[in-house]
């Protein structure tokens, strides 16, 4: 696309017009002044951005060379941490601090709840991803596996009365939990009403022998609303809401003994609207869809238009809830979950913008600038569907490699900032614990992002993927399985909320935790996912609005700051534990171990890419080798592409048995995406299949992969398959 010169950089004539007619006007920022801002910061960071990437190689390559020489760091763990040092890649803990930001939102520092990441590319996720702020408990249980799928309990085309009942008494149930009642169960209650006893505004409950009884903690009902026929019941408890719908009329009423038609719970608190892993943007049109989007979002009149069911159907935010408090005045609660962005993280560069020699800028610089001026849209409403009330901008930063990239990241938002006439530290920053050097560099990390961090999360894939490559020439790694299950995991996972805690996040800040991959197993989440919570977790990722309303639960059961005051004293797992991944040997396994395994990993990869490099799909619901749906992004890649990177350096696998294990996988593949009009067989076709050449590259070049990033590979093979369109 033809380039513009704009304070001696070039930038794409499309993305000067988007920004020019459709993000600046109502901005308060004029063309010439976001153009001259936006020169200064790439002059300014684009350099030490280009530094920084060069660093990573030079310490990998030391490492390699360290391994080589060594072995696996069991050999000597005190030698491997005295390397580390001495050569920087570890770096001298500060000092005892407490974190110093300001202005966060209460779904930040005080109120603890489910986290939802979705691909803001596409408008319809974006927007339901946002509207998960409220959701029908009635519906997630009835809808999901979270009620058993067999015998009498079988949902069908019509109304299951037997599964609506045990709907009815698993809510029942999890009321208990939350909102007890002195001497009864919700269970026995026939009638829910509001009434006015003394002047004073009472929650009346009756239970089927006559018999009035109340909430054991009565400070949790808190208003309510009417509109004559529908009556809505607002309790709370752990910060979060949940809503009793009365309503005798409606179908679902009617067959509830207490006129119940619906248990509406506060789930999604926070939702991560993301520019990277689960997008497939690869050029301008690309990231302007994905701009134009949270540009909608921000400004609040996002809408989008879809068929459905053979209707018409319109979507758009969902307006701010109206309740009638004890106090007989009215109040308002957000109608939607607070956003917040992920940007593109330091390695990937865009020709959307070249600097003054032609080369091409860091995309994540040109996100800090354009996300943020998005997000002035919404820092100047003072009324209607506002996003941050307490005037902040919220980025999520991933894939930094230890604290001089974030303070790079810091310095970025800095710079924007200035550009845009913003207060310091407006633009807040969520650091993404998933490489190794920011892991084991974490509270350095944070100390660096101090006074504008929001946030600190870990995530088992991309942190996998890093270990695997950092450690490549240390010798082969276990099935993927069994490295879930090594010691080093817990001590990432401990390190990142202890040091969290030490840092004073608890009350302030986000310890976040990683994604629930399987959206149709709703069951199991529920089983275990409350686990995340007593680690000290205020948020975890779930993979669908469903799945924030029934892990929404496990706030209730659990008291998020009570685990954390409980954990704050505890000893922090030290490097040696962090650095403990293990090595095999070459002949613990059999072929057919060997062999499962890398169809396992082959068969993820091509299930993923297929899609992502065809139909431009970052995120979905992938089939894996047993046709378990797991929800995917690039960090599922990261580390199957890398797994079988490390076999194959390591002789467990050849080049050969590589590429005859894809061409075995990809028919699976094709069998599994018959019913998509759109999909393109790759068995048959493999020499020029774009897919599936690139699926297999993944694999036979991820050990030379800058870090073990799949993204090089990808963005390359797309702007490929889109050419060849």
């Amino acid at each position: 696309m033809p380039h513009t010169n704009l304070n001696g950089q070039k930038v794409d004539v499309e993305l000067v017009k988007f920004v020019e007619n459709e993000v600046l006007p109502g901005s308060g920022i004029k063309a010439d002044r976001f153009w001259s801002g936006f020169a200064d910061l790439i002059a300014d960071c684009a350099p030490r951005n280009k530094d920084l990437l060069i660093k990573r190689e030079q310490l990998q390559g030391k490492i390699d060379t360290w391994h080589m020489e060594n072995g696996s760091v069991a050999s000597d763990p005190d030698k491997y941490q005295q390397f580390l040092r001495s050569i920087g890649y570890l770096v001298d803990e500060p000092g005892d601090f407490a974190i110093q930001n300001n202005h966060m939102d209460e779904e930040i520092s005080s109120i603890c709840g489910p986290q939802l990441v979705v691909p803001v590319s596409n408008a319809r996720f974006a927007l339901n991803a946002a509207n998960a702020r409220w959701g029908s408990l009635f519906d997630a249980l009835y809808g999901s596996d979270a009620v058993p799928h067999d015998g009498d309990l079988a949902p069908g085309a019509k109304h299951n009365a037997n599964r609506a009942s045990e709907v009815f008494s698993r809510s029942a149930t999890y009321l208990d939990q939350g909102f007890p009642l002195v001497g009864a169960s919700h269970a026995d209650v026939v009638k829910y009403s509001v009434d006015r006893i003394d002047g004073q505004i009472c929650l009346s409950i009756e239970t089927e022998n006559g018999k009035s009884v109340k909430l054991v903690n009565e400070n949790a009902f808190v208003g309510y609303a009417s509109n004559g026929e529908v009556l809505r019941i607002l309790l709370k408890h752990n910060g979060l809401h949940m809503e009793l719908v009365i309503d005798s009329t409606s179908f679902i009423g009617k067959s509830h003994k207490a006129d119940l038609a619906d248990i509406v719970v506060e789930a999604a608190l926070t939702t991560i609207q993301d520019c990277e892993d689960s997008v497939a943007a690869v050029d301008v049109s690309d990231k302007i869809g994905v701009y134009r989007n949270w540009l909608g979002l921000m400004k609040g009149d996002l809408v989008e238009r879809f068929e459905k069911n053979g209707k018409s159907v319109e979507r758009n935010l969902e307006a701010d809830r109206k309740y009638i408090g004890l106090d007989a005045e009215g109040f308002e609660l957000k109608g939607r979950a607070l956003l917040l962005v992920r940007n593109v993280g330091h390695l990937m560069t865009s020709n959307m913008v070249l600097d003054g020699n032609g080369n091409e800028v860091g995309e994540g610089i040109i996100d800090g600038a354009i996300t943020a001026l998005c997000a002035l849209h919404d820092l100047k409403k003072t009324s209607g569907k506002r996003n941050s009330v307490a005037g902040s901008i919220y980025i999520v930063k991933p894939k930094m490699h230890g604290p001089d990239e974030v303070k790079l990241a810091c310095g970025i938002f800095a710079k924007v900032e200035d550009m845009l006439g913003l207060a310091k530290n407006t633009i807040k920053i969520g650091i993404m614990d998933e490489e190794r050097r920011t892991s084991a560099n974490l509270k350095a990390c944070i100390f660096e992002a101090r006074e504008r961090l929001f946030f600190i999360n870990t995530g088992f894939l991309d942190r996998t993927g890093d270990e695997i490559h950092t450690s490549l020439e240390a010798g082969p790694v276990a099935p993927k399985a069994e490295i879930k299950a090594e010691p080093w995991i817990k001590a990432y996972e401990d390190r990142n909320v202890l040091i969290g805690l030490n840092c004073g996040l608890s009350g302030i800040a986000q310890i976040g935790k990683g994604m629930w991959a399987m959206p149709d197993e709703m069951a199991n989440m529920l089983a275990s996912k409350g686990d995340q919570l007593q680690q000290g977790a205020n948020c975890a990722w779930v993979p669908s609005p469903t799945a924030a309303v029934l892990h929404a639960l496990h706030y209730h059961e659990a008291d998020v700051f009570a685990a954390q005051k409980r954990r704050h004293n505890e000893k922090t797992p030290d490097l040696s534990e962090l650095f403990s991944m293990s090595v095999i040997d070459l002949s613990s396994l059999s072929k057919e171990q060997i062999s499962g395994e890398l169809e396992n990993n082959a068969q993820g990869i091509l299930g993923y890419v297929v899609r992502w490099i065809d139909q431009g799909i970052g995120c979905s619901k992938v089939p894996d080798v047993n046709d378990v749906e797991l929800m995917e992004d690039r960090a599922t890649l990261r580390i199957s592409s890398q797994h079988i990177a490390n076999w194959l350096k390591h002789g467990l696998v050849s080049e050969k048995e590589i590429k005859t294990c894809f061409e075995k996988m990809a028919k699976i593949v094709d069998a599994q995406n018959q019913g998509d009009d759109s999909y393109q067989n790759m068995d048959g076709n493999f020499d020029k299949s774009i897919a599936f050449q690139a699926a297999l590259e993944l694999a036979l070049s991820g050990a030379v992969q800058p870090s073990g990033y799949t993204e090089p590979i990808l963005h390359r093979r797309r702007v490929e398959a889109k050419a060849a369109i």
